[in-house]
C-alpha cells in the first residue's frame, strides 16, 4: 500500500511498540484487501472488555496489555498500550453487576469485565457498552470514516447516518485506535455504496414489527448487497430503522442500504444507483411477508412461555417508556428483560419507567444481551421477543424455542405466561 511519511514513522516504531504494531495490523490487513492506502479515522467502536475465559488466561499471563496485544492487535511481543490516539468506544460485552445471581453467567467474569473497564477507561476507551453508540452519544456525520464493529451498528451508521464504515474486527478496531488509520476500501469508496437492488413492499410497511419483517426478508432476498426500498412503507422513527437494519444484516450481511427520500444519500430512487439504470424490483407481498414470519416462529412449539426479553437492538427511552406503560397495573410471570444502554438506563431511572417495570416483575438491564452474553434465565426453554435479530439467533445460541411478535404480544406473554400471537 502507499503509506504517507506519518504512517511511515508509526510503523516503523516513532510512536512506540503498540502503535508499530497496530500499523503492521493495518497493512497486512489492507494488502488483503487490496486496498491501495489507509485513510484517517477518529472514530472507531470496537470490543476489548468484552470477557472470555481466552482473554482470561491472556491476563493472568502478563495483564489487560497482553490480551489487548494478542486479541485486538495480533501481536504476541511484550508491550504497553498507550492512551488511544483517536476517540474510541466500547460496544456491548459482557453482563455486568445488575444481572450478577440471574442467570449461571460466571461471577469472575463480571469481575474481569470491571477490571477491563477501569484500565482502558485509562486509556481513552468511552465505556459505552451498547450495541447502539448512536443513542448515548456517538454520533458520526455524514461522509465521516468510522471503524465500528457490531452489524446492526454499521449498517446504521452507513445508512441512517450516512457516515462510513466496513464491519470491522477486534484486531481492525485494536489498530485504528492506536493509528487513527483504516483501509480505504469497500464502504469508504463513494461508488462502492451505491444501490445495486431494489427491493418494494407490496403491502404497509408501517409499524415495529412489520419493520423488522421486512428487513429480515430483505437480508435474505440480496445477502450482501445494497438494497433500495421502495414501495408502501410509511415514516419510520429511530426504532423501526434500528431493527430494520438490524434484521438485514443478520438474515443476509447488509451493511448499507437506502430509502429513497429518507436516508441521506438518496434523495431520489436514480441518486441511490447512481445515475445507473435500477434493476427490477424484487417484490415483498404477503406471502413474502407470511413466509418471513413462519420462519421467525418455526422454532416456537410450546406455547408456556417461560422468558421474555426485549432491546435487540438495545432499547430507545421511548422503547422502555412503552414497556412502562404497557406493564401498568400488570403482574408478570416468569422473566422479562428489558436491554437498554447504561446510560438511558439513567434516563429510565429518573422518569420512573424502570421502576413502573420492576414493579410489575421485570427488570432493566444493560450493558449486553443473552446471546452476546450467552445465558438466559435457569430454566428457559421457551423465549418470546419482539426482535427478529434473537429470534433468529437465541435457539441456535441456547437451544431454547423463541416466539416473534408484537410488543404487545411479547408483554401479553409476559404476564399471562402463554404465547397467544398470530400474523394479523
Amino acid at each position: 500500500m502507499l503509506l504517507t511519511d506519518d504512517e511511515l514513522r508509526m510503523r516503523d516504531g516513532a510512536d512506540g511498540e503498540a502503535v508499530a504494531a497496530a500499523m503492521d495490523l493495518l497493512i497486512r490487513y489492507g494488502d488483503a484487501l487490496g486496498a491501495e492506502r489507509l485513510v484517517d479515522t477518529r472514530n472507531v467502536a470496537g470490543t476489548m472488555t468484552q470477557p472470555s475465559p481466552a482473554k482470561a488466561r491472556l491476563v493472568a499471563e502478563g495483564g489487560w496489555a497482553k490480551a489487548y496485544a494478542v486479541i485486538n492487535l495480533d501481536c504476541d511481543r511484550d508491550i504497553e498500550i498507550p492512551r488511544m490516539k483517536v476517540p474510541m468506544c466500547q460496544l456491548q460485552h459482557g453482563f455486568g453487576d445488575d444481572a450478577a445471581g440471574l442467570t449461571s453467567y460466571p461471577p469472575q467474569l463480571i469481575q474481569l469485565q470491571d477490571d477491563a473497564e477501569s484500565y482502558f477507561s485509562e486509556r481513552g476507551v468511552n465505556i459505552l457498552a451498547t450495541c447502539t453508540p448512536y443513542q448515548v452519544g456517538n454520533l458520526p456525520v455524514r461522509n465521516e470514516h468510522c471503524a465500528w464493529m457490531e452489524s446492526s451498528a454499521v449498517v446504521y451508521c452507513n445508512s441512517v447516518l450516512g457516515a462510513r464504515t466496513n464491519c470491522e474486527g477486534a484486531a481492525s478496531t485494536g489498530a485504528a485506535g492506536l493509528t487513527g488509520k483504516i483501509p480505504y476500501w469497500g464502504n469508504h469508496v463513494p461508488e462502492n455504496r451505491f444501490a445495486t437492488h431494489v427491493v418494494d413492499a407490496g403491502v404497509p410497511v408501517d409499524s415495529f414489527q412489520e419493520w423488522g419483517m421486512f428487513g429480515y426478508y430483505v437480508g435474505e432476498a440480496v445477502q450482501e448487497a445494497r438494497p433500495a426500498i421502495t414501495g408502501a412503507v410509511g415514516q419510520p422513527d429511530l426504532a423501526d430503522l434500528k431493527h430494520f437494519g438490524a434484521a438485514t444484516a443478520t438474515s443476509g450481511g447488509v451493511e448499507l442500504f437506502h430509502i429513497p427520500g429518507l436516508t441521506p444519500e438518496a434523495p431520489t430512487l436514480d441518486a441511490a444507483f447512481g445515475g445507473r439504470p435500477a434493476p427490477e424490483a424484487i417484490p415483498y407481498g404477503e406471502a413474502e411477508r407470511r413466509w418471513v414470519y413462519e420462519t421467525l416462529n418455526a422454532q416456537g412449539t410450546s406455547t408456556d412461555v417461560d422468558f421474555v426479553l426485549l432491546g435487540c437492538p438495545h432499547a430507545s427511552l421511548d422503547q422502555v417508556a412503552r414497556i412502562a406503560q404497557l406493564l401498568e397495573g400488570r403482574r408478570i410471570r416468569g422473566e422479562l428483560w428489558v436491554m437498554t444502554p447504561r446510560a438511558l438506563r439513567t434516563m429510565a431511572d429518573r422518569n420512573g419507567y424502570t421502576r413502573a417495570i420492576e414493579a410489575a416483575g421485570g427488570r432493566v438491564l444493560t450493558d449486553s444481551c443473552p446471546a452476546m452474553s450467552k445465558a438466559a434465565p435457569a430454566g428457559t426453554r421457551v423465549f418470546a421477543t419482539d426482535s427478529a435479530k434473537q429470534a433468529h439467533y437465541l435457539p441456535a445460541i441456547l437451544g431454547i424455542e423463541a416466539w416473534f411478535g408484537t410488543l404487545e404480544e411479547c408483554v401479553d406473554a409476559a404476564v399471562t405466561g402463554r404465547w397467544r400471537g398470530g400474523l394479523a
